[in-house]
């Protein structure tokens, strides 16, 4: 317990985080059914928690350095509980959407304490072997969460995603007390409160301006007024880090190619891999008549290929540059989604089936090489800071994949269906409006709209994927990439 404990407190905890992120995709329909909720509704379900975890994921991390990494990640794991614990009482949509971004709140003081408390407790071999086991538990949650999702939906429930958080989490509060021992960043070190208000005003308008869009339309006046609180606000997050003394964002990064090639590339990764899936359960589910087990089912060909590749690129490709492995992999995750675009009025999930193993493959190329292309991206002294951006781009890039696919898929339905019967379908309303539109209409409609969506997603990866071919040219990307996670640990802020 001395030796691997820390090790499993702060493995239980990403893995019951990192699970949230993917594990409500299924249950959507039923949501839909129990809180008759609308497609706006349950693009917040999913995107308040990964917007919350993105937008506070920076600030947390300063936050920990300054208070003790221990006491914030311990605080997080009881603010993610209480919001779990919220989010199956839910009785409303509004609630839900509630508690789900108060558990991206706890969720991001989990995820950034967890690189630097095993940093702080591992060194040497055991550092690398317990990264090793930390990366593997990070890309496992991913994987599981769908099915475990639709297990628990057609079990004892959807409220039950959320409930089994309750007891994993006193778990992990015990254990973290009784085998972490606190660690601190440098002294004088400050949290930067201007500029994670400003970043997360900023990511929370232009998530809502996409929402709204998809609703009223891109010009309609809440959708433009959001979009202008977004520019405003990320103009000020500008001007604030310029002036910081301890800025959460070094700008002077950005003038580092391969820096914002990685970060383009980590910003495209998430939202073109993952951001149809929830669109895709919808169909499965509401047209195709599948369980939510099933429905779950139906992506292992996904996240398998992603483990399989994965684990054989760490063995076998290190040492190929991060360029070849990220931007190939996102040309695969482009090329994955394309052929997904296949889909029509009789078209089963089979269909999408090749399309899933490429994005399968294109994602265990990215997965575990992108952090450490970031941090061998920029100075050493600047390595945490770098790991914490890339993970808060990828979370940003999924919530704002949600949010624009969203807005596709509903605005092409529109061409075949009137605007509420459009939005209706999206939501996963199919059985209320059976009486009044064929199958075949209802099938036809929402196909053409997943065809436009994963259109946009496949040309996303494929943009990245060149930036990232063009940008990323430092010699010691690919050399650094597996060692990256251990300086992420170890590496101080600011």
């Amino acid at each position: 317990m001395r030796t691997w404990g820390p090790l499993t407190a702060v493995c239980l905890g990403t893995f019951m985080l990192l699970l949230d992120v993917t594990i409500v995709v299924v249950a959507l329909p039923d949501m839909a059914a129990a809180l008759h909720a609308s497609l706006s509704d349950l693009q917040w379900v999913v995107d308040g928690y990964a917007l919350a975890l993105a937008a506070l994921l920076l600030g947390a991390g300063a936050a920990a350095d300054v208070l003790g990494r221990r006491r914030v990640h311990v605080a997080g794991v009881v603010v993610f509980a209480g919001a779990s614990l919220l989010c199956g009482l839910a009785a409303g949509s509004g609630t839900l959407v509630a508690a789900r971004a108060l558990q991206g709140v706890g969720a991001a003081a989990m995820f950034a304490t967890t690189l630097p408390l095993l940093g702080s407790v591992y060194q040497g071999r055991q550092r690398s072997a317990a990264l090793g086991v930390w990366g593997a538990v990070s890309g496992g949650a991913a994987a599981v969460g769908p099915v475990l999702g639709g297990l628990l939906a057609q079990g004892p429930g959807w409220r039950w995603i959320f409930f089994v958080n309750v007891p994993v989490s006193v778990a992990e509060v015990w254990l973290t007390l009784r085998v972490v021992p606190e660690s601190r960043g440098p002294r004088g070190m400050r949290v930067d409160g201007a500029g994670t208000v400003a970043f997360a005003v900023f990511a929370g308008a232009v998530t809502y301006a996409v929402v709204r869009a998809g609703e009223n339309g891109w010009t309609a006046p809440a959708a433009l007024g959001a979009f202008a609180v977004s520019a405003l606000a990320l103009a000020g997050f500008v001007l604030v880090e310029r002036r910081a003394a301890h800025p959460l964002l070094d700008l002077s990064l950005l003038r580092r190619p391969a820096f914002v090639g990685v970060m383009a590339g980590a910003f495209a990764f998430n939202g073109a891999a993952f951001g149809g899936m929830p669109y895709l359960s919808i169909w499965m589910q509401t047209l195709l008549g599948m369980s939510p087990v099933r429905g779950g089912l139906t992506l292992l060909p996904l996240t398998v290929a992603a483990m399989v590749v994965a684990v054989l690129v760490g063995r076998l490709l290190h040492g190929v540059p991060a360029r070849l492995t990220i931007g190939g992999g996102l040309l695969l995750i482009g090329s994955g989604t394309f052929c997904q675009a296949v889909l029509d009025a009789g078209a089963g999930w089979t269909a999408l089936l090749p399309g899933f193993v490429l994005v399968g493959v294109g994602t265990g190329f990215v997965s575990p090489t992108v952090a450490g292309a970031a941090l061998a991206s920029v100075p050493s002294e600047r390595a945490g800071m770098a790991g914490g951006a890339v993970n808060t781009v990828q979370q940003l890039g999924y919530a704002l994949g949600v949010a624009v696919f969203g807005t596709v898929l509903s605005s092409r339905m529109r061409g075949t269906l009137p605007d509420d019967a459009a939005h209706t379908l999206a939501g996963g309303g199919a059985d209320v409006l059976r009486g009044g539109f064929s199958e075949h209409a209802l099938r036809t409609a929402f196909a053409s709209g997943l065809n436009t969506a994963l259109l946009v997603a496949g040309a996303a990866g494929m943009v990245a994927g060149g930036l990232v071919l063009l940008l990323v040219r430092a010699p010691r990307a690919g050399a650094d990439a597996a060692a990256g996670p251990a300086k992420e640990a170890v590496a101080p802020r600011g």
